[in-house]
This record gives C-alpha cells, structure tokens and sequence, in this order.
C-alpha cells in the first residue's frame, strides 16, 4: 500500500518548517476543533461545514439544514424504489443535490 498523503510543509535541513498560510489555517482549525470537541460533538468535517457556511445569509443556512437530512432520505428512495416512482425519486434527488450546490452549502 502506498501513503499518498501530500506533505503539511516542507522541512529543510536545518530544522526549520516551513509552511504556507493555508496549511497553517487548516492546521489551526483542526487544532481548535480537537479542543471545542467535547463542547460541540462535532468532528473536524463537521466543523469546516460549519466554517464554510458562516458566511452564507441565515436563511440559506437554514435551508442548507434541511437539505442536509433531506438528502440521505432521497438517496435511500432512489435505491428502494422501481418504474416510475425510481425515476421520480431520481429526479428528486437530482434537484435536490443541484439546489444544495447552488446554495454552496
């Protein structure tokens, strides 16, 4: 098995780590997120979600929510279902998923 992992920063001979602004934000936050755990039961996933969506206006959070538990519900339909209601279910899933990219949720 080959570690396909990319590097956090590049370390010089000298012992010295360099690294970019991204890679030290990200690298923070995850820091943050380790420690506000145990408050906020979130995982470091759950917590970038979180930052991504602060910046969207509270009703499209909102709908970002219910899009959230609506579509493991649809996803599930899309399986179970057969015919026309599998090719309703579909279409609904489509629309669903189109509208939460549009959010950029």
């Amino acid at each position: 098995m080959i570690d396909a992992t990319p590097n956090q920063g590049v370390d010089q001979m000298s012992g010295k780590s360099r690294k970019g602004r991204d890679v030290q934000r990200t690298e923070l936050n995850h820091a943050f997120d380790d420690a506000l755990r145990p408050l906020t039961g979130k995982s470091r996933d759950q917590m970038d979600v979180m930052r991504q969506r602060v910046k969207l206006p509270a009703r499209d959070q909102g709908e970002c929510r219910q899009l959230d538990a609506r579509l493991p519900e649809l996803e599930a339909a899309t399986q179970r279902e057969t015919g026309a209601s599998k090719a309703k279910a579909d279409v609904d899933l489509y629309q669903t998923r189109k509208r939460y990219f549009d959010l950029k949720c």
